[in-house]
């Protein structure tokens, strides 16, 4: 199910121009209705269910469905980020709450190393191992495939 906004909780993240859930939807699907300064999903059906405007609201105004396979068929789900976590609390349909907790990055911005610190990629195609094995599985060699 694609996130939504919860129109009583929503305050437009107090905005000018642009709200945080418009600034993150890699889709461009959130807007902004400057006449009630309401954030809202524009194009429900094109939402890739990514989450990162649910993650990133500041007051907890977006909520979505969860998949079955976390949550029973009707329960909602809401995150709350801190610093160092997200807190997912999931609402069933009979009224029982649980959380669960899951940290997240806390490096700089553009400090990722893309490789991991791997050596270069094996150029050739042929080759059966993936990009970083076998160092990654720490292993000098991986067994041969028969």
């Amino acid at each position: 199910m694609p996130s939504y906004v919860i129109p009583d909780k929503c305050d437009g993240c107090k905005a000018l121009d642009k709200t945080a859930c418009q600034y993150v939807c890699p889709n461009d699907l959130m807007v902004l209705n400057k006449d009630l300064m309401k954030a809202y999903n524009q194009a429900p059906e094109m939402c890739w269910e990514c989450y990162s405007c649910v993650k990133i609201c500041p007051v907890q105004a977006m909520e979505v469905r969860g998949y079955a396979d976390f949550c029973p068929l009707g329960a909602t789900v809401t995150p709350l980020r801190s610093t160092d976590s997200i807190m997912w609390t999931v609402k069933f349909r009979n009224g029982m709450l649980k959380r669960f907790k899951f940290p997240i990055r806390t490096n700089a911005e553009g400090s990722a190393v893309p490789d991991g610190g791997y050596p270069s990629p094996n150029e050739d195609l042929k080759s059966p191992y993936l990009f970083t094995e076998p160092e990654s599985c720490g292993m000098a060699d991986l067994p041969p495939v028969k």
